[in-house]
């Protein structure tokens, strides 16, 4: 099936399958008109609309959901990780050296190379390639290579050499050490400078393709001067509007508010940098790292700034969000955003949704601060599938005892936080289920929460976090953006958490879900449709 152009709306019967609905959680057919559901219900039923369609699909059993929002994407840089050197499966340092020579000679025209994904503490000999390797691997060609938390970078002397004085900035280090802070956003700015419009339509092209095909329907753009540039900004938005694919919202990290209202974002927030991550050591802690005697990460932002920013923001109408990942970071947020409630009164912030990204080291006072003021938790549930767990990443930087505190999504939901799922692509992939299932199935077992609340926050939460309250659900009325899947049968997770299977039984009133237990095969989209036009049908396989 041809995927619809812009602004093209059928009107289409979808029937023969199960339509994850609150309307009806029994529906087994819907109607979709002028880009909005206008009708779910009963096989039965259906045939009174068959008549009157453009298009009827007959789901063959196949499970029909909302389509899924990732709160939180880099969308750019995905591209280059879906079409170019991706790292994050090297097991070792040599497995790396050989992909970046492959990489570098399959791609001889390109004048400078860009990769990501790699992470020493998962290879045998923890430690990065040093500047000479990479010099030698890329044959002293440029190239800018990010930790797969994208808070530090290895480069070559070449790349060095097109930015003056960064031997100068705050976070340089010799070869053998990878780049952070200043210095690293002072390359970051030149690679990506460098790269050609051609390089980036097509790795923004690739990223929504492999977006639709996941069954997402909606990507929060997370740019800034400190991650991307303004083309690469405006050139997306652009891009979202003129091809079929998911829709675009837009965030620039920038403390200057009007500058983020010219780009056309929703807000100045995003990436707006409190602190940096736990993986390079530059999340702002309030007591030093297990394994950095006496280094407590860095802060970006204080609560002065914070509060400045916010009360900026929520006089301009446009949503104010800082990046915290340490427990340092998160207090200063609360703090400064507590400040701008006392000068604008608490209603005006609330009101106003702005948000945090990632927030992963809480305490029971800063949740209760969240829930106060009304703050959007926009957290990636696979860091925890990645880092978290007894010997993972976490507990190397903080000790087993503060890594279990991290992402307590339970304790979130408790206090009444919104709560938005994203994948913060391309340090962790672009996986909405797979994202479920983590927050299902975390490695700390009290910070689970049910496969029903966790897809809620992947579909109406990120609508909610733009400040729909309209959109997320199939529910008549609501924008037609959802997503047809291939699963196993589904299960129904009743309110006391026990897990049943799909029954017909008109108590439950519950739609049913995947069965999203590890090991389980995740659903296969079929079709991804956004806003009523198909931007994804799966070939005949």
């Amino acid at each position: 099936m041809p995927v619809a152009s812009p602004g093209e709306h059928r009107t289409v019967l979808l029937r023969g399958g199960e339509v994850h609905s609150p309307a009806d959680p029994f529906a087994t057919a819907m109607v979709v008109e002028r880009g909005h559901v206008a009708w779910v219900g009963s096989e039965g039923a259906a045939d009174a609309f068959a008549s009157g369609v453009d298009e009827v699909v007959d789901l063959e059993g196949a499970l029909v959901t909302p389509a899924f929002v990732d709160a939180h994407v880099h969308t750019t840089a995905t591209g280059f990780a879906l079409t170019g050197l991706d790292l994050s499966s090297a097991a070792s340092l040599a497995e790396a050296a050989e992909l970046i020579r492959a990489h570098a000679a399959a791609r001889p025209e390109d004048r400078i190379l860009i990769g990501h994904g790699w992470d020493a503490s998962r290879w045998p000999e923890r430690r990065p390639l040093t500047r000479s390797e990479l010099d030698e691997l890329t044959g002293g060609r440029p190239l800018y290579l990010t930790r797969i938390d994208v808070h530090s970078a290895v480069v070559t002397t070449a790349l060095l050499d097109l930015v003056p004085g960064v031997r100068d900035l705050d976070g340089f280090h010799d070869g053998r050490q990878p780049l952070t802070g200043d210095a690293h956003h002072a390359v970051r700015a030149a690679a990506f400078g460098a790269v050609s419009p051609r390089q980036r339509t097509e790795a923004q092209r690739a990223a929504r393709l492999k977006a639709a095909s996941l069954g997402i329907g909606t990507l929060h753009e997370c740019g800034g001067p400190q991650i991307s540039s303004e083309e690469d900004f405006t050139g997306l938005l652009d891009l979202a509007r003129e091809e079929a694919g998911p829709r675009v919202v837009g965030y620039w990290a920038d403390l200057d508010v009007e500058r983020a209202r010219a780009l056309g974002a929703l807000g100045a927030a995003g990436d707006l940098f409190a602190d940096g991550s736990l993986g390079s050591h530059t999340a702002c802690l309030h007591e030093p790292y297990a394994d950095h005697a006496g280094h407590s990460g860095s802060a970006h932002l204080d609560a002065t700034s914070i509060a400045l920013h916010v009360v900026a923001c929520t006089e301009a109408g446009l949503q104010a969000g800082f990046h915290a990942i340490g427990d340092a970071a998160v207090s200063a947020v609360v703090e400064g955003v507590r400040a701008a409630a006392e000068k604008l009164g608490l209603a005006r912030i609330r009101a106003a949704r702005h948000r945090v990204e990632h927030v992963e080291m809480l305490t029971p006072e800063t949740i209760a601060a969240f829930a106060e003021l009304g703050l959007t938790a926009s957290v990636q549930p696979a860091f925890d599938a990645l880092w978290g767990g007894e010997e993972g990443m976490y507990a190397d930087r903080l000790g087993a005892e503060r890594a279990r505190t991290l992402n307590p999504y339970a304790a979130l939901l408790r206090a009444g936080v919104p709560l938005a799922f994203g994948s913060d692509s391309p340090v962790t992939p672009l996986d909405p289920w797979g994202t479920v299932r983590a927050a299902a199935f975390h490695r700390t077992p009290e910070h689970r929460i049910s496969a029903r609340a966790a897809f809620t926050a992947h579909t109406r939460g990120g609508w909610r976090a733009v400040g729909r309250d309209d959109a997320g659900t199939l529910v008549p009325g609501a924008p037609a953006d959802y997503a047809v899947w291939r699963t196993e049968e589904l299960v129904v997770q009743a309110p006391d958490d026990r897990v049943a299977r799909w029954s017909t039984d008109p108590r439950s009133g519950t739609p049913g879900l995947p069965d999203l237990t590890p090991g389980v095969d995740l659903p296969v989209c079929l079709r991804t449709v956004v806003y009523g036009q198909t931007v994804f049908v799966r070939p005949n396989e």
